[in-house]
């Protein structure tokens, strides 16, 4: 599933995983130069404040 940064940029969701040390549920996803990246998933679905309003951090586009 893609979805966009609310900063613009558009990631592929790859998996769920979980970080070894202390059970973290994580979100695996890639961007477009083919990089991956990995994010808490609590902070992957956050809520943030841009320019005074509430958004989400990842926006589903699929």
């Amino acid at each position: 599933m893609r979805y966009r940064h609310y900063k613009g940029g558009i990631y592929e969701l790859i998996c769920e995983a979980t970080f070894e040390s202390d059970l973290t549920p994580m979100i695996v996803y890639s961007a477009p130069d083919g990089s991956r990246w990995i994010r808490p998933i609590d902070v992957f679905f956050q809520i943030i404040e841009v320019n005074g309003q509430m958004v989400p951090r990842f926006v589903p586009i699929d």
